[in-house]
């Protein structure tokens, strides 16, 4: 099981697809003692994977003993960062902390239009150095890439870069429409060139030595099926089931893109919301209507719940706008 935890809204960059609005430190961020007692909550949910995200996490100044809280708990500590503030010292504190894989975002290859869209002139670079620095300080790292239509023919050169920077792995992110990113609906790529993307990311995937993730695109598990192509994963959307997200001050929704409050863990603990929860509980059953209830590859794709959600109007149980593949001749429910 994996949890976000969005460890403050403080950001040293402006990135116009960002699910949170990230920019400066919210009143009533989460203080050590509260955090550390919901890292506890975390573990006592059964929770094995805690993803450190922000904003940027590495702009709180107690995150290294954050870090090693996880790793007491039982918990393998992962970051999801924009690279630039993993200095030599700051990337071997966090490997004495317990750390275990840095996320880092790259979203094109072409320094110019990185830096561009990051909004910050030198991101480009300092993100490179950072990947540099975690490999000197012996933190393994992963190239994550939110794709739309201005990177869209990018993605194979990013993952050859990924292959050659020495990381572990290459997830590819598809855009969800919330937070700053509903500004960004001419970028969104279409339902066809969506397919054809996942396809190309599948089909590489044999030929490549890291591993290749689609992510916010659970059709991919559908397309690894049709073409026998094994993955480690087992299915698409996690959202409720697997995983969830708490904000910086203590809210908690089903994933990152769902922006749902289920509740926050000031007043409840965490591990009574992840029970308990009536959203949770919903996404659970997996009864889905339209296209996603009728679908052969139900039970190993789910679609993506905050992509439907937005295209019907809050409803996270309907059908997923995006899906090419639900129209199988076959309707009987894999799982």
């Amino acid at each position: 099981m994996i949890i976000s935890w969005s460890t403050t809204n403080a950001c040293n960059q402006q990135c116009p697809h960002c699910y949170r609005d990230a920019d400066k430190v919210l009143q009533g961020e989460l203080s050590t003692a509260e955090a550390k007692k919901l890292i506890h909550q975390i573990s006592q949910a059964g929770f094995r994977i805690m993803i450190f995200s922000g904003g940027e996490p590495l702009l709180r100044s107690d995150i290294f003993e954050l870090v090693a809280e996880a790793k007491k708990q039982g918990m393998r500590p992962v970051f999801g960062t924009n690279g630039t503030l993993l200095e030599p010292e700051t990337t071997t504190r966090l490997k004495e902390s317990g750390a275990q894989a840095m996320g880092i975002s790259l979203d094109s290859y072409d320094e110019k239009k990185h830096d561009a869209f990051r909004g910050w002139s030198g991101a480009f670079k300092k993100t490179i150095a950072g990947m540099e620095n975690c490999k000197k300080a012996g933190l393994p790292f992963q190239i994550h890439t939110t794709v739309m239509d201005w990177n869209y023919d990018q993605i194979e050169q990013i993952t050859d870069f990924a292959v050659k920077m020495g990381a572990s792995a290459h997830h590819i992110f598809f855009l969800v429409p919330t937070g700053r990113a509903t500004e960004l609906s001419d970028e969104i790529m279409k339902a066809e060139k969506y397919e054809a993307l996942l396809k190309r990311i599948i089909e590489r995937q044999p030929a490549i030595p890291i591993e290749l993730k689609p992510t916010c695109a659970p059709q991919f598990m559908r397309i690894a099926h049709q073409k026998g192509i094994k993955t480690r994963f087992s299915r698409g959307c996690i959202a409720g089931i697997s995983y969830c997200l708490i904000g910086p001050t203590g809210n908690v929704q089903p994933c990152a893109y769902l922006n749902m409050n289920l509740g926050n863990v000031r007043e409840i603990p965490f591990d009574q919301i992840w029970k308990e929860s009536e959203v949770f509980k919903k996404l659970r059953s997996q009864q889905y209507s339209g296209n996603c209830g009728n679908c052969a590859y139900q039970k190993i794709c789910g679609g993506c719940r905050a992509r439907a959600a937005f295209y019907h109007k809050g409803d996270f149980m309907a059908d997923e706008p995006w899906c090419k593949g639900w129209n199988e001749k076959s309707t009987t429910k894999s799982g």
